[in-house]
């Protein structure tokens, strides 16, 4: 289904239109949807098939001006708004996305290339996610400390937004990530300028047409793409900038947080990973085989917090290894559209070529290629579901995040070996641990170092729990309870008599 639309103006009231079943993009500034803009143009591209699917404008520095502007006059306006107010807004944009599903996927999967139902999924758990922080919005209570002098007779501390936010995301989930920093945002009283992804901009509009549709006032949400380093270095110096989030690679992460140390802002990163599985002896091996190739090859391992590097008992590893390659190789591999697709391509021609540097790093150094390893035939950008076993630490793989299909399985005999290695990584935001043992996975659970770690299963990122790493997998959190309080600042208000 296409959603009935018109065409986007500058000069006209916000309008859109669907060619070749992708929309027409367009920045969103002050409540206006820009269909052209100073930066210029560049096209996005399809990566079932390598085509273009249109052009995107981009903005210079007029367009920034203009949008912190828009959100410092936002915040005036809806940090003043009741909480129980900005709930109403934010849950009329969630009930949109959802009734607008099936077409935002349908944008998703030919923007990005994951299959159409995880895109539909992540539509549907983007509005959840959303509604869980405007929830937790209504309930950002403070507290009252009794006063120790009878000159002062109450004093309350308060949680405030902190001001207008800058938020930038990656294209791995063009949606989900933009919801978690847009939801917690307007939840806490922040207005935000968002800055998706420019291979993947169509998910983010359809999440800000929705709040736009919604009624919410002009200046509260903004939308900008363009040159990401002039828009980084522009948005975080700006003055009228008070918060900034980021989701990316932890090279541009340290990068970002050295620019909003020189303003002392306030900044959440989330940056890569390289999770770490451990399968105990008293695991069933097939099983955790079955579940591991659908966690690893969601979204064609594009995903930070997937699980890469698999540390199996010895007594298992031969088992494991088979079941892991039977279910690779069962994988249909496909366009995103076509039911039947179990994988995508890779978002990227630049991801396929970094796949093969990767396998054939990993095999010169000694590892065994079990299945895939190749790029496939066709226009778009597809690459075989890979599994390598036996690699030894001086191979890439093991040093740096894949970030696409490819999947370690290395043996170990005892336990303190494997999580030496799970450790030995400067990565730190998912872990996973597979046994029976109660008293085992504590202990374990415990030694890992990871901001969250899955046990017995893989799904570590909900709407009401924190999404967030340690060591250089990035500080702070998302979602949950404490994605929210990032947007918050801490206030007393002291009463004294006179």
């Amino acid at each position: 289904m296409v959603l009935k639309s018109r065409r986007i103006r500058s000069s006209g009231p916000p309008e859109r239109i669907i060619v070749n079943d992708y929309l027409t993009p367009a920045l969103y500034i002050d409540g206006v949807w820009v269909d052209a803009a100073s930066g210029g143009n560049r096209p996005i591209i399809n990566p079932a098939d390598a085509t273009t699917l249109t052009t995107l404008p981009l903005a210079g520095e007029a367009e920034l001006e203009l949008a912190v502007a828009a959100a410092q006059g936002g915040f005036k306006i809806w940090r003043a708004t009741p909480a129980h107010t900005r709930h109403e807004y934010i849950a009329r944009a969630t009930r949109l996305l959802r009734e607008r599903a099936d077409a935002i996927a349908r944008i998703m999967t030919l923007e990005q290339g994951k299959p159409l139902a995880e895109s539909r999924r992540e539509v549907l758990l983007s509005a959840d996610i959303i509604d869980f922080l405007a929830e937790e919005g209504k309930r950002a209570y403070g507290r009252l400390v009794p006063p120790r002098s009878d000159t002062v007779f109450a004093q309350a501390v308060t949680r405030v937004p902190v001001g207008p936010a800058a938020l930038f995301t990656p294209w791995n989930f063009p949606m989900n990530l933009p919801a978690r920093k847009v939801g917690a945002a307007l939840a806490a009283g922040c207005s935000a300028i968002l800055k998706p992804a420019e291979e993947t901009p169509g998910s983010a509009i359809e999440l800000v047409r929705a709040f736009h549709d919604a009624g919410l006032p002009a200046g509260v949400l903004n939308l900008v793409c363009g040159d990401p380093a002039q828009v980084s270095s522009y948005l975080i110096a700006h003055p009228g900038i008070r918060k900034v989030s980021f989701t990316g690679s932890t090279p541009v992460g340290k990068h970002l947080g050295e620019l909003c140390a020189r303003g002392v802002k306030r900044y959440t990163a989330e940056l890569g990973g390289h999770a770490p599985v451990l399968v105990l002896p008293d695991a069933d091996a097939a099983h955790v085989a079955k579940l591991s190739v659908t966690a690893k090859y969601r979204n064609a391992g594009q995903v930070c917090a997937s699980p890469t590097r698999f540390l199996v008992h010895r007594s298992l590893f031969d088992s494991f290894v088979a079941a892991f390659a039977a279910g690779a190789n069962a994988l249909r591999v496909g366009n995103g559209l076509d039911a039947d697709t179990g994988m995508g391509p890779l978002a990227h021609a630049r991801r396929v070529g970094e796949m093969e540097a990767l396998v054939e790093d990993a095999v010169a150094c000694g590892a065994d290629l079990v299945c895939g390893g190749r790029r496939l035939p066709g226009a778009g950008f597809f690459f075989a579901p890979t599994l390598l076993s036996n690699v030894p630490p001086t191979a890439r793989i093991l040093q740096q995040e894949p970030f696409g299909p490819l999947a370690v399985v290395n043996a170990w005999d005892s336990l303190e070996e494997a999580i030496d290695q799970a450790n030995g990584l400067p990565y730190g935001l998912a872990a996973y641990l597979f046994t029976r043992d109660l008293s085992l996975a504590h202990r374990v659970s415990a030694a890992l170092e990871a901001g969250m770690v899955g046990i017995n299963h893989f799904g570590v990122s909900q709407p009401e729990t924190p999404f967030g790493g340690v060591k250089e997998s990035g500080h702070g959190s998302e979602s949950g309870q404490e994605g929210l309080a990032a947007y918050l600042d801490t206030k007393l208000i002291s009463f004294g008599s006179i």
